[in-house]
């Protein structure tokens, strides 16, 4: 019996260091189920920029080990055309004065404008950087009258309610200073307008997901490239963003599923009796920190 009592200790810790073990090895293969379940990290997509449309890339529809692109892409040399300090200082203030005369303007003439100035542009806008070069955005030019008359009854029809239901009074008060509401007659009257595509994912040869990293960014980026184009050309725009809008419209214009709308643009020469609002921009110090 003394026996037996000196080793119940001996007992009690064999018992926990056993029972110590089994839990630590259930909980290893709850972690690894866990782990295995889990879609990948998209290190590429910020929590604040994620869009709610966008189409989640799953595990088993990932090409892993190739994606479309050359394993070994060749480096040529790079010639940049370099310019005197006095040159340089020249050139961006122009740049700035031309583009400091950009407006939202939502008066816009039936004045046809020259196809090529459009596809010019929309060249440029082609030249914006994009994750692993992915060049996730589609850009699609809409001149038919009847065409761009359907997209103006979709477009009325979601931004009458948007104005009365969803959008709140702050937000439609701090738009009545601009005169703005859901009448769009410029969807009619502008020669053209381009609607601007973000391609969430893209398709491989054997019809696998192909991963767009950062796609909203990309297009975005595209976008302002694209607006710095036609105030170069000459042509005026209003960037709309028409909410609740997207689907339909890539129904109307036959857009595959991987397409979400990102920014609608009617695009022309501005009425003679066009308006704007007296409006002025910050100053450089407002918008400019120098550490």
């Amino acid at each position: 019996m003394a026996l037996f009592s000196s080793l119940t200790p001996v007992f009690i810790a064999i018992i926990c260091v056993l029972i110590g073990v089994i839990l630590k090895k259930t909980n290893e293969e709850k972690d690894k189920r866990e782990t295995k379940s889990k879609p990948l990290p998209r290190p590429w997509v910020d929590e604040d920029l994620k869009d709610g449309t966008d189409h989640h890339l799953e595990e088993e529809e990932v090409d892993e080990e190739w994606q479309g692109l050359d394993e070994n892409v060749a480096h040529i040399p790079f010639f940049a055309e370099r310019y005197s300090e006095a040159e340089m200082i020249k050139r961006s203030q122009m740049f700035y004065e031309l583009l400091n005369k950009r407006r939202s303007v939502r008066f816009l003439s039936d004045e046809m404008v020259p196809r090529e100035v459009i596809d010019n542009v929309i060249r440029t806008a082609g030249t914006s950087p994009s994750g692993a070069h992915t060049e996730p955005w589609t850009f699609v030019v809409v001149q038919d009258p009847y065409l761009k008359h359907k997209i103006r009854e979709i477009v009325e029809e979601e931004e009458e309610i948007n104005y009365k239901k969803r959008m709140g009074d702050r937000w439609v008060n701090d738009l009545k200073r601009l005169r703005t509401n859901w009448i769009k007659e410029y969807l009619d009257t502008a020669p053209y307008l381009i609607l601007i595509f973000k391609q969430v994912y893209g398709r491989l040869p054997n019809g696998k997901k192909k991963t767009h990293y950062y796609n909203e960014i990309s297009v975005s980026i595209a976008c302002g490239i694209l607006l710095a184009a036609l105030q170069n050309a000459g042509l005026y725009t209003v960037t709309s963003t028409p909410l609740n809008c997207g689907p339909q419209l890539r129904v109307l214009l036959q857009r595959p599923a991987n397409e979400k709308l990102l920014l609608l643009l009617p695009v022309g020469y501005p009425k003679k009796d066009a308006t704007v609002p007296a409006l002025t921009r910050k100053p450089l110090e407002d918008i400019m920190v120098v550490m």
